[in-house]
């Protein structure tokens, strides 16, 4: 992946019939999982696929990973961990089987989410915290360090300790804010909004860094490996803002990579190397360098809607794609 050349590696893709909108995607290991909004996960393992019908035909809303287990939240007010193997285990279930609203996987096993004003956590041996909100809890995410959760609501972001049931730390902005992510060396969270833009916080002072400009709402932010870079969706090309100094991206213009005449629905920073794969409104998928922007087209313009999911496996030499049309595949990178 470093010749600029817009080469296609559109010939090592191997389809996957997922015939439903692909609300998520997560490598098991070497199998491909596919969230469905049938209420379906589909394995791909190779030639190998089968599909295991995990929410009896409710919808599924949002789905995480843990590389270990595929977490899927549905309309039926379940929450459902499915293995590599195929073997399902109902995590949680919602009051009067209230819509999940977002999950989030993390530290040796833990599983959260969250329906209305609702968050709930189970941790890897089983015990279960609950927390009560001010407002609907939108989008979660673990911390890298210690078991701390971070709760996107409107005006701002909550802090929580579960084990500790004290009252959260609240990371103050006004609006109403959707998703967060937090960086692995644990000095930085960012929500996305509803206002097109999306804002961060110095956990260090919790000063404030607002990213705005965006012509559309940010659906999908992905680290890089080295926590140096977070891109983002929202553009006609992937806005990749810098992390490598203690103010973040304040007083530094972000990265604009792959500019297309095509909104980016979907980015995925490869796991190990400076290379992101942005997904596109008409279908394509491209691998770009941060380093030196050289792009490799990995897949052309394609029937089958907006990319919806990209992941990458363990080792960055596969990428697995869905779309909100059911379109999905599975590209094998080849040996160079």
């Amino acid at each position: 992946m470093t010749s600029a050349d817009k080469s296609s590696l559109a010939d090592y893709i191997r389809p996957v019939l997922a015939e439903s909108h692909v609300t998520g995607t997560a490598f098991l290991g070497a199998a491909a999982a596919f969230a469905l909004g049938d209420g379906t996960v589909i394995l791909a393992t190779g030639e190998t696929v089968s599909r295991i019908n995990v929410h009896n035909g409710s919808a599924i809303l949002v789905a995480a990973s843990d590389g270990k287990r595929i977490v899927t939240g549905g309309d039926d007010g379940r929450v459902v961990a499915t293995s590599a193997t195929g073997r399902t285990e109902e995590i949680g279930k919602t009051a009067n089987g209230a819509w999940v609203d977002a999950v989030a996987t993390g530290p040796d096993g833990a599983v959260a989410w969250s329906a209305g004003k609702k968050v709930h956590v189970r941790d890897g041996k089983g015990a279960l915290y609950a927390l009560d909100l001010p407002s609907s809890g939108r989008g979660l995410a673990f911390g890298a360090k210690g078991f701390q959760l971070y709760i996107a609501r409107y005006n701002g972001v909550s802090i929580w300790f579960p084990r500790t049931q004290g009252t959260p730390k609240e990371l103050s902005w006004k609006g109403s804010h959707i998703d967060v992510t937090a960086s692995n060396d644990g000095r930085f969270v960012v929500s996305t909004m509803q206002e097109n833009e999306m804002h961060g916080w110095r956990l260090a002072d919790s000063g404030n860094m607002r990213m705005s400009g965006y012509p559309s709402k940010v659906r999908s932010m992905s680290w890089s490996f080295d926590g140096k870079w977070l891109a983002s969706s929202g553009a006609d090309a992937a806005i990749v803002w810098p992390f490598v100094t203690k103010d973040g991206p304040m007083g530094k213009p972000p990265l604009e990579l792959g500019i297309r005449p095509s909104r980016v629905e979907r980015v995925a920073f490869h796991p190990k190397a400076p290379v992101l794969a942005v997904g596109y409104r008409d279908g394509c998928v491209l691998f770009i360098r941060t380093d030196d922007e050289s792009i490799l087209q990995a897949r052309p313009v394609s029937d089958g809607g907006p990319i919806s999911s990209l992941a990458w496996n363990a080792d960055g030499m596969m990428l697995a794609f869905g779309t909100e049309e059911g379109a999905a595949g599975v590209l094998t990178l080849p040996k160079l």
